[in-house]
């Protein structure tokens, strides 16, 4: 069992349910201040690493209102579809591991903004750019095979706007200031760090994600059957704790519901 799983078992119940909906809650309080107040964001509430050494402690958490666009349609458009592929990947690995994903990418790039002040005396304003881009590879690498419409007409796969993606990184990389580069890197450690714990972990492949949200019929068919969520080993139920978190298991044959203390140390049923 990895240090993910211990600290799932045992902080899982305070994760965040339904990030996105409060980063997109964000994201609009952001736009408003943007139309309503110009130049509130930069003032009092960017990533300014030398005003949070000087006390300024909010702006570690208020950066996080930056509107990814100040153009309403395509605003709209972009919250759409963090919302879309941060719920799935929320719905596929659990609101911990989600939440766990996300504040790594928020802390690093807090941490990277602080370290490089430090160290240069100068002050790089990073922004969530690269953290939602994080989001948007993560869900690439868990449904490569999976098609949008790109401008609403020309469907794509997944894997290939990773690919186009990976390219705008390494542009922006070589065109870019230090604080861009420091941005990239930290987006991109996160990522990697978080995929090589979870395929460490279980073996975690795409085939097995999209046969686990194959399941999503019949488990809410048996939900509505059973009227809780049942653990097969221990037979606990939401009735009998609230705090309990249920998931089915991917790699057992058939539709095996566990809790969270048995999601990881059951044997798999073949």
């Amino acid at each position: 069992m990895t240090l993910l799983d211990k600290l799932e078992r045992k902080f899982g119940k305070y994760a965040i349910k339904d990030l996105m909906k409060y980063i997109i809650i964000l994201y609009v309080v952001g736009l408003i201040l943007t139309y309503v107040t110009p130049g509130v964001y930069e003032t009092y509430f960017m990533l300014d690493a030398h005003q949070i050494l000087r006390g300024q402690v909010w702006r570690i958490f208020t950066f996080l209102l930056q509107s990814p666009s100040n153009n309403l349609l395509f605003f709209i458009i972009t919250l759409y579809f963090y919302y879309m592929i941060g719920s799935v990947l929320e719905r596929t690995w659990g609101s911990f591991r989600f939440n766990v994903y996300y504040f790594t990418g928020v802390i690093g790039t807090v941490l990277a903004a602080i370290i490089i002040y430090l160290i240069t005396g100068r002050v790089y304003y990073l922004d969530t750019t690269f953290i939602n881009a994080s989001l948007f590879l993560a869900f690439a690498f868990e449904y490569p095979d999976m098609e949008v419409l790109l401008m609403f007409i020309l469907p794509i796969k997944m894997k290939w706007m990773a690919y186009a993606s990976m390219a705008l990184y390494a542009l922006n990389f070589v065109q870019g200031n230090l604080g861009t580069r420091i941005a990239i890197i930290v987006s991109l450690l996160n990522f990697f760090l978080f995929f090589t714990s979870i395929i460490k972990r279980k073996g975690y492949s795409p085939k097995q994600v999209h046969r686990k949200m194959a399941y999503n019929k019949s488990v809410k068919k048996a939900r509505e059957t059973s009227g809780h969520n049942k653990c097969a080993v221990c037979g606990r139920t939401e009735a009998d704790d609230d705090t309990l978190e249920f998931r089915y298991c991917s790699r057992c044959n058939g539709n095996y519901e566990y809790c969270q203390d048995h999601l990881f140390t059951h044997q798999h049923v073949k």
